[in-house]
């Protein structure tokens, strides 16, 4: 099964066009998470003691950890994030929040070094961005590292299109170049 994680807000969002494009091109089903529709608890002193008393009775039937299940079963990860402020929209880091739990998407080794515990083979990272200064160790590098050092997805790939709102930009094309390299 493939998660799609979709942290687009936008009813015309370019970065969800290029998801739809590269979901039809996958061409299988997929199971849509909309991030704009979740309603993420606050982490506040109560919420994390009491899931820490779950995690440590491996308590995991409690709807909190819905999401973080869904993630670690998922064969392949799609998240389409647009490029905001250096970073991505604040309910992807939400997200991770609360994905984040230990015996389900990831473990720790004898000498504290986290192991993943996530089925999917790869994570696809799909973003657009206004102008062309995309560090890529900010937003994409963040979910990279926890794909690859936290939740065991070796395989992350980055699929972009930069420079759309800048003066003279022909944004349709940036758009459907992006499109066209898009290799499965």
């Amino acid at each position: 099964m493939i998660l799609f994680i979709n942290a687009c807000v936008r009813d015309n969002s370019r970065t969800k066009r290029i998801a739809d494009y590269f979901l039809s091109k996958k061409n299988e089903d997929f199971v849509e998470v909309r991030l704009s529709e979740c309603k993420f608890p606050v982490a506040d002193e109560n919420f994390i003691n009491e899931r820490s008393r779950l995690v440590n009775e491996k308590d995991f039937d409690n709807q909190m950890f819905d999401l973080a299940k869904q993630f670690a079963d998922a064969d392949e990860i799609v998240i389409a994030a647009p490029f905001w402020d250096l970073s991505f929209p604040a309910a992807l880091k939400q997200y991770f929040e609360q994905i984040n739990v230990l015996g389900i998407t990831f473990m720790y080794t004898a000498e504290g070094i986290p192991q993943g515990l996530c089925r999917a083979k790869k994570l696809y990272y799909i973003t657009t961005a206004g102008g062309d200064f995309f560090p890529e160790e900010y937003g994409y590098g963040y979910v990279k590292a926890l794909a690859q050092n936290f939740y065991g997805i070796k395989e992350v790939e980055l699929i972009k299109a930069t420079g759309l709102d800048i003066d003279g930009a022909d944004e349709e094309q940036i758009l459907c170049s992006c499109m066209e390299n898009i290799v499965l």
